[in-house]
């Protein structure tokens, strides 16, 4: 199960990767569905195009994070998965919602957590007067963007770097390293 908000890159990584490396022969692992909060996320398309079945809940129909959060659950369970993967899900989840997928619910942000969580993180990398950004893949807790560190790959800082020059050489890192950490801990829960 992937969320999105957006365009869906980190996600159709995760999808080739899933039919190139075979994860329903060796992990029994397929991605089942992909649920965006926004209906006109250029990644249900891409979704779609796969075949992969596609819904979205959108955030601003519902009166409180809460209500949001147990109708995205209930769609989500409607696939019963294992994993719950956030690809550019742009919604801070309810403590409820954490809890109720815990240790099976990933995200990955552009940034070498701890350093630079929420938003910016390329513009602030680079105020910060930093030599090396990156990203990382962790499991999702109440805290925003602090849950165990499953995978990080480092991208330096050129000199001439602007945070949308640096944003592309660290988004085509996620590509690579996402579906890694994914297989991962495919492979460590099978």
């Amino acid at each position: 199960m992937i969320l999105i908000s957006g365009g869906g890159s980190n996600m159709a990584a995760i999808v080739r990767a899933a039919e190139r490396e075979q994860w329903a022969r060796h992990f029994d692992a397929r991605v089942a569905a992909v649920i965006s909060n926004k209906a006109d996320a250029g990644g249900l398309a891409l979704a779609q195009a796969q075949g992969i079945a596609t819904a979205v809940v959108a955030h601003q129909d519902y009166p409180s994070r809460e209500a949001f959060d147990a109708t995205l659950a209930d769609a989500i369970d409607a696939h019963a998965p294992a994993l719950v993967v956030l690809a550019g899900f742009m919604r801070i989840l309810t403590p409820g919602f954490v809890a109720r997928y815990e240790g099976r619910l990933l995200n990955i942000h552009p940034s070498l957590l701890p350093a630079f969580p929420g938003l910016h993180t390329h513009r602030r990398a680079i105020e910060a007067g930093c030599k090396v950004a990156g990203l990382t893949v962790h499991q999702v807790t109440v805290d925003l963007d602090h849950g165990p560190i499953l995978a990080q790959a480092v991208v330096p800082i050129l000199s001439d770097d602007t945070p949308e020059t640096l944003a592309a050489r660290v988004l085509a890192q996620e590509h690579r390293v996402y579906p890694q950490a994914i297989a991962s801990w495919l492979s460590e829960t099978n």
